[in-house]
């Protein structure tokens, strides 16, 4: 793999790393001050950022080394923690994935970009979803009582019922996780 390819896999298996972390201790936070169902939804999505990581993992080259990531830090209020959330899935979907996808593709790295592109597509999805909570906690409302279905091979995340077939990578049903 080239070199800034793989530098970008590194980065992208450290920043979503890093974002499941935080999104589980937000569901503590939002759990405790009585969001059950923003609660829900960041643990769901923290799942789907598990997932991203581990699929950036496994398609970067087998090397030991050392990862970095600039992520926040800390936890606040769950409105605080909804807007972070909001920041971070904004600058993926913004800046971070579309550059590592134009540059796996530049170079020709096919596992890299099917690994950003899965990401990508999935965060695109969680920043509407935390828009939509932040409205609400912002209300002194909790987010709805809905299922959100994660799927277990690209992270891809709808509200509702699973698909028959994940849209992104096709896998089965029976593949989601419901949260």
């Amino acid at each position: 793999m080239h070199a800034m390819t793989e530098q970008f896999m590194h980065n992208a298996f450290a920043g979503e790393s890093m974002a499941h972390m935080r999104y589980m201790v937000y569901a503590e936070a939002a759990e405790k001050e009585g969001f059950k169902n923003v609660a829900r939804l960041f643990r769901a999505v923290a799942f789907a950022e598990e997932i991203h990581a581990t699929g950036h993992m496994r398609r970067a080259p087998n090397k030991l080394g050392a990862v970095a990531a600039e992520a926040p830090f800390g936890v606040g209020k769950t409105a605080d923690n909804l807007a972070n959330a909001v920041a971070g899935e904004t600058y993926e979907i913004e800046e971070m994935y579309p550059v590592f996808m134009e540059t796996a593709k530049f170079q020709g790295e096919k596992l890299a970009l099917t690994s950003f592109d899965w990401a990508y597509k999935a965060e695109v999805v969680h920043q509407k979803m935390y828009i939509e909570a932040k409205g609400l906690v912002d209300k002194g409302k909790d987010w709805r009582d809905a299922k959100v279905h994660i799927c277990s091979t690209c992270g891809w995340t709808v509200e509702g019922d699973a698909p028959d077939v994940c849209p992104v990578c096709g896998a089965k049903k029976a593949g989601f996780r419901q949260f």
